[in-house]
Order: C-alpha cells, then sequence, then structure tokens
C-alpha cells in the first residue's frame, strides 16, 4: 500500500519534536479559549443580561452536538488531505467563532441588541462554528502524533499533547481575570480569537507534512474498515468511558462557576476573581499528571482510567459540602488531577487498538466522545442546579465516576488497548 498508511519516511526526532511542539500551542490556545469563555465571559455575560443559567451551558450544548457529529468526518478527511491542512482548517474555525462571540456579546452589553432570546440565538450559533470547524484541530493533532511514535512511546506523547490544552487551562483563566478586570468581560474572546488566528497561520505554514496523499485505493479499504469501528470490541470500551468522562467533567466544570459565585455570593463580574484562580489550580493538577505522574509511574491505559476516578470523585463529593473558597480550590485540584489521569489512558489505549490507516478514524472518535457529555450537561446539571437541588449534579456525578470506577477497574478486557510485549 501508499500513502499515509505506510510507514514512510518522517522526519528526524529534533523535527518531529518541533512539530508536536507546535500542536501543543495549538491546542494551548484552544484551551485557553474555552475555559476564558466558560470562566469569564459566558456565565458573566447571561447574568449581566439576566438571562437563565441554563442559557450560558445550552450555547456549549448546541456546539458540543455539532462537534461529536462532524470529529469523525474531520478525523476521515485528515487521513486523505493531511494532517496538516485539517489542523489549520479547525484553528481557523475557532478563530471565526470567538470572533462573532465577542461581537455578539458587545452588541448585547452595548444596547444594540436587548432581546434575550435574539442574544442566545447569536450566541449559540456563533459557538456552533467551533463544534463545526473547530472540531478539525484536535483529531488531527491527535492522528499527526500517532503517525509519528511507536507504540511504546504513544502513551507519554499524547500525554503531552494533550496537556497543551492543559497549559491553556492554566494561562486562560489568569488572562481572563485581568482582562475582564481591565478591558472588560469580552475582551477574553477577542483575545482568543486573534491567538486561534495565529496559531492557524503557523499550523498551514510551518507543520512539517512529509507524507503523501492516500491513493483511492488504500481510502476506501480504509473507509471499509473503519465504517463500524466505533462498535468494535477494542475500540467501544474506551468510547463508553470517553462519554461518561465527559458528561462528568462537563457538569463539574459548567456548574462550578454558578456554585462558586452563590457561595461567595458574588456577581458575574467579580466571580472571575474566583474562578479563575480555582481552574488554574485545576490545570496545574492535569499538568502534574500528564507531565509529572504518568511518565514516572508508566501505568497501563485501562490503570490510568480507574485510578483518574478517584480524584474526581473527590473533588465532587467536595463541591457538595463546601462552604468556603478554599475547599472549592481543593476540589478543582482533584478534578485536574483526575482528568489528567483518564484522558491520555483512554485516548492512547484507543490509538493502540487500531492499526496506522485507522488513525485518523480512531481519533475523531475519541474527540467526538469527548465532546458528546456538554450535550446534555444543560439538562444534566445546569437545570437540575438552578431548578431542582443546587447539589444533585454533584451527586450525581459521584454516582457515575462510582461507576466508572467499576467499568474500568473490572468491567475491561486486560490488554485492551496496551503495548504488547515485543510490539513497536
Amino acid at each position: 500500500m501508499t500513502g499515509e498508511t505506510e510507514r514512510l519516511p518522517d522526519q528526524p526526532r529534533p523535527d518531529r519534536r518541533s512539530a508536536f511542539i507546535l500542536l501543543f500551542f495549538a491546542l494551548m490556545a484552544i484551551g485557553a479559549g474555552n475555559t476564558m469563555l466558560l470562566a469569564a465571559v459566558l456565565p458573566q455575560l447571561t447574568r449581566e443580561m439576566a438571562m437563565p443559567d441554563w442559557m450560558a451551558g445550552a450555547v456549549f450544548s448546541l456546539s458540543a452536538l455539532l462537534w461529536s457529529i462532524t470529529s469523525p468526518f474531520w478525523g476521515k478527511r485528515s487521513n486523505i488531505w493531511g494532517r496538516r491542512r485539517v489542523a489549520a482548517i479547525g484553528l481557523g474555525g475557532y478563530a471565526l467563532s470567538m470572533f462573532l462571540l465577542w461581537l455578539t456579546g458587545t452588541f448585547a452589553l452595548s444596547g444594540v441588541m436587548t432581546n434575550i432570546v435574539a442574544v442566545f440565538i447569536c450566541l449559540a450559533l456563533a459557538r456552533s462554528l467551533f463544534g463545526l470547524i473547530g472540531s478539525a484541530a484536535n483529531p488531527a493533532a491527535q492522528a499527526y502524533v500517532a503517525d509519528r511514535t511507536s507504540k511504546a512511546e504513544r502513551q507519554g506523547e499524547i500525554a503531552f499533547l494533550s496537556s497543551g490544552f492543559s497549559v491553556g487551562t492554566v494561562i486562560g483563566p489568569a488572562f481572563a481575570a485581568a482582562l475582564a478586570a481591565s478591558a472588560g468581560i469580552l475582551s477574553p474572546a477577542l483575545f482568543t480569537a486573534v491567538l486561534a488566528a495565529v496559531m492557524a497561520a503557523l499550523i498551514w505554514f510551518r507543520l512539517p507534512e512529509t507524507r503523501a496523499p492516500v491513493a483511492d485505493a488504500v481510502r476506501i479499504e480504509a473507509e471499509a474498515a473503519g465504517k463500524h469501528l466505533w462498535r468494535t470490541e477494542r475500540v467501544l470500551p474506551f468510547l463508553i468511558y470517553a462519554v461518561c468522562l465527559s458528561l462528568v467533567t462537563g457538569v463539574l466544570t459548567q456548574v462550578f462557576v454558578f456554585s462558586v459565585m452563590d457561595k461567595m455570593n458574588v456577581t458575574g463580574r467579580e466571580a472571575a476573581a474566583y474562578t479563575g484562580p480555582a481552574f488554574t489550580v485545576g490545570a496545574v493538577a492535569v499538568l502534574l499528571a500528564q507531565l509529572v505522574l504518568i511518565p514516572r509511574l508508566r501505568l497501563r491505559n485501562k490503570t490510568l482510567m480507574w485510578v483518574g476516578c478517584l480524584p474526581l470523585l473527590a473533588g465532587a463529593l467536595m463541591m457538595i459540602f463546601a462552604n468556603d473558597y478554599a475547599t472549592l480550590i481543593l476540589s478543582q485540584f482533584m478534578i485536574g488531577l483526575g482528568q489528567g489521569l483518564a484522558r491520555p489512558g483512554f485516548s492512547s489505549g484507543a490509538s493502540l487498538a487500531v492499526p496506522p490507516q485507522l488513525q485518523g478514524n480512531v481519533a475523531g472518535l475519541v474527540i467526538s466522545a469527548n465532546g458528546m457529555g456538554y450535550i446534555v450537561t444543560p439538562l444534566f446539571g445546569l437545570f437540575v442546579y438552578e431548578y431542582v437541588n443546587p447539589d444533585l449534579p454533584f451527586v450525581l456525578c459521584a454516582l457515575m465516576l462510582a461507576a466508572m470506577f467499576v467499568y474500568a477497574r473490572f468491567g475491561m478486557k486486560d490488554g485492551i488497548g496496551e503495548v504488547r510485549e515485543g510490539e513497536d
């Protein structure tokens, strides 16, 4: 066979490292923007506009639905068009989405748009561009790394790539708090739009892409092999876990912002000073897990998945009983630590479960599963928080995490998604 499915000569390791670092910064831009939007823009904007809290989550929900639908498409496209082109398209779409969010918010706060329903629709449509087009960046980046790593290297390199997103979430809240205080609550959205546009240009012009386009025969063969990939016994367990983790972390993240506002009795404009540092602590915990613990401990992918449930469970329980800012901070640390351990486990496990020609396909499926939980987060989290009981979302998350622990520890086959002895 010819094309990307072959192990063609690739760039030397120093060049490979520079390419991985560039993708690291690209995902960092996405992570920073998402956290800025989540921590310092949409919740505060909806409170300023006297919009129901669930509307902030619903803006993410529609985008998550589109993200889950289109991620597999972009993963397959990256097999044919090349990882560089698809990743650049994703960053460009993200930049446009954030710019339109900033524009809509500006019109709303300035009084040009006063109808709450119209503002909500415009915010949802602007964010939907991220789901439609921005979803291209992550599967292309993960497949790029998978193309250029041996099986033994993959867990560590995917953890490194994932930590780029985490670095963004570290930087995002700090910048968001400073920008919101000095330039208004919408300034983080404009900053992110510019940053994402710059990263799109850098990927388009600077990311090495040495692999040949996929030949038609190879493409047809790969499409046939990947048609029902999601439901195969070697991939489906990782996708089930990823969807559950997405749902839990979506609820814990989105509800946390409103919980802080209510527990600390602060307004939307004041909330960034509390949520920013808390999200930063959580993201530092992710980095601790992905850049320190995973390389040192060298745990199996399955082990990372069930071990990651434990600090996540502790963080969810802390949110139920938290009555002071210190406990809220600690809960974010535990949530970040759990995410940092669990995500590379299922991402690299799914990658190792398929052959080279299906790396784009499986990357798209994994990224799709990562977003599925956010589709129902407004109902599962924010609606329940606002209209039923403010502690119930965290109780439901704790119960789901306990089930995920049992599933990963006892329900998944041993050896699934692992490097076997003698394999490279």
